[in-house]
């Protein structure tokens, strides 16, 4: 065991001393801002985490998109859906085939592009929720939704280069610089949650819970042959096998081996269940005798095996056929993918310990926009919806991992998986759900941290770590949050205003400070407007001083390495604005 570790000691170093060290960092490289505690093997640890936590996009997503029908063509009038067309069906066999190599070829591209990019530990696939939006309520079922599945995918382009374009004048950095403290922090908790609900589910989970009739959840966990025609249980609720042995093996083992601070506690869980159930004839496995059954273990036993890309660059430029759904799917897209994706890759990047606390920015940030950007266009010409930071990188964080080559790792593992799909999209929900949930539980520690003290800050954090979960969506959580923001404290100041100070809230001491003019560089259009104004004589030229040396002081993007040596120092410190700012109170972390 000891020459094990002494080999494994070698290889870090060797690799912390070559030129591979020191562009990403690793400690020991000889940088000046080398990240601590960052050794190449926890790096490639973390990356296969990150993969097997994110593993069942690839048969998800084909799932998801392949119920568009894509470019498979339907003539048939007496069945206008195709539902039990033959050739259709074999058509949207193959299509979905050739997704699972059109997902995987995106998803190892794009973490291997953001990772040697930006140097963060973020792994990129595309999304879910925003796949299920483009399949069942822009295409549609069979494509009878309002805009053809070639023309959504136009849309899909576009909207990457609209990304780009904000991302480049600064416009997505600015946004998340004046959202509150309180509600990042909160944005974070909720993706925590979201992730754990995910976990809990049919899809990509246990199975534990379900929607419900009368009630938005309820308790589920039965054996398939007591599912209804809509996969909901009808009784014998909490007696699935699969349910059990993804808690008791994915979940308590994982986490009785985190406790003794294991490595790769987390990929060992996910290999045992995956194992497990990968044998025909046990009441747990994932290939029982029937016809889904049956086409998972024929998949399963080809192993080796890669289908071309029938869907490679059949985007349609006609929007004339339905313009005004075409406008509506793509500024949809673009908003919740500013919003979702946005606020995941901040969460991430605070969970890392890389988000400066001067400037609530992260390293590289623009670079790493546009790069997600870019990647969401290149994945409509593969064929698939956009493309986002994945929560599942998370898992990989929590594993140790600090730089890109845990996302270049995790997307190296997506690129074999091209030619070993049959394995990779063989890994059951039930092996990944308890990781996901663990996940969660790490990311929630950071709750304590949010400004529970003054109502204008609690409330607005509690509606957003709230509705990320129940909403299903982070995109639309944090949306609740800042409106709640927004109206409880405008109301608050009005109030204030129009009494002329006279009637403010008791513990308005305790509140967050928080100005729409954050510190370091701000939006070209703002910076712009602001020399034009100045150029005429009709502005303040200090203002503007200020504004370009603030822009000069944040030009340094490697200066955030230096403070991610002390994790989430962010989080460690709340600055609150007292009536008197002479007096202001920095309450430190207990």
């Amino acid at each position: 065991m000891n020459a094990i570790k002494r080999r494994i000691d070698s290889v870090d170093r060797r690799a912390a001393a070559s030129t591979f060290g020191r562009i990403f960092h690793l400690e020991g490289s000889g940088h000046d801002f080398e990240i601590k505690n960052t050794k190449f093997t926890t790096e490639l640890r973390a990356g296969l985490t990150v993969f097997f936590t994110m593993a069942y996009i690839i048969s998800v997503n084909a799932t998801v998109l392949s119920d568009t029908g894509g470019n498979c063509v339907c003539n048939d009038p007496n069945d206008p859906f195709c539902k039990i067309d033959r050739d259709y069906a074999l058509c949207v066999e193959d299509l979905h085939r050739s997704l699972i190599t059109a997902t995987a070829a995106i998803a190892g591209f794009s973490c291997v592009l953001f990772g040697f990019l930006t140097n963060m530990p973020v792994a990129l696939a595309p999304g879910m929720g925003i796949n299920a939006y483009f399949a069942y309520q822009i295409v549609g079922y069979h494509g009878s939704g309002s805009v053809p599945y070639s023309l959504a995918l136009t849309a899909v382009f576009v909207e990457g280069f609209l990304f780009m374009f904000l991302s480049l004048i600064g416009m997505r950095q600015w946004l998340v610089k004046i959202i509150p403290v309180s509600l990042k922090i909160a944005s974070a908790c909720g993706i925590g949650l979201f992730l754990s609900e995910i976990g809990l589910g049919h899809s990509a989970g246990i199975g534990a819970i379900q929607g419900a009739k009368t009630t938005p959840l309820e308790i589920a966990g039965c054996p398939d042959v007591y599912n209804d025609e809509t996969g909901f249980c009808t009784s014998h609720q909490m007696t699935s096998p699969t349910m059990w042995i993804g808690i008791m093996c994915g979940g308590v083992v994982t986490a009785y081996l985190m406790t003794y601070k294991v490595k790769s506690a987390m990929i060992a869980g996910i290999a045992l269940v995956s194992i497990m159930s990968w044998p025909r004839g046990t009441s747990f496995t994932y290939f029982p005798h029937t016809n889904q059954g049956d086409d998972r273990w024929n998949f399963f036993k080809q192993v080796v095996d890669f289908h071309p890309i029938t869907t490679l660059n059949v985007l349609d430029w006609n929007i004339s056929t339905a313009p005004s759904h075409f406008v509506l799917a793509l500024f949809t897209f673009l908003y919740v993918d500013i919003i979702d994706c946005t606020a995941t890759l901040y969460s991430m990047a605070r969970f890392s310990g890389v988000v400066d606390p001067d400037t609530g920015d992260f390293p590289r940030s623009t670079l790493a926009y546009c790069t997600d950007a870019l990647c969401i266009s290149v994945g409509s010409l593969l064929g698939v919806s956009p493309v986002t930071a994945f929560i599942e990188s998370g898992a990989g964080i929590a594993e140790g991992g600090k730089t890109g080559l845990t996302a270049m790792t995790c997307g190296l593992c997506f690129f074999i998986s091209m030619f070993f799909a049959p394995i990779f999209a063989s890994i059951p929900p039930w092996a990944t759900g308890c990781t996901l949930i663990l996940v969660g539980c790490l990311m929630m520690r950071q709750i304590v941290m949010i400004n529970w003290r003054y109502i204008g800050d609690a409330v607005p954090a509690f509606v957003t770590v709230m509705f990320i979960p129940f909403g299903y969506s982070a995109a639309y959580g944090l949306i609740a949050g800042i409106l709640v923001y927004t109206v409880l404290n405008g109301l608050i100041y009005i109030t204030k205003i129009i009494s002329r100070g006279h009637i403010v809230p008791d513990d308005e001491d305790h509140r967050e400070y928080w100005t729409i003019k954050p510190h370091g560089r701000l939006p070209w259009f703002i910076t712009a407007s602001q020399a034009v104004v100045s150029h005429f004589g009709h502005g303040s030229t200090h203002e503007l001083k200020q504004d370009t040396a603030s822009l000069k002081s944040g030009t340094s993007q490697e200066r955030f390495h230096s403070r991610s040596q002390n994790m989430n120092r962010e989080l460690d410190t709340v600055i609150v604005m007292p009536r008197d700012p002479r007096d202001e109170k920095v309450f430190r972390n207990m």
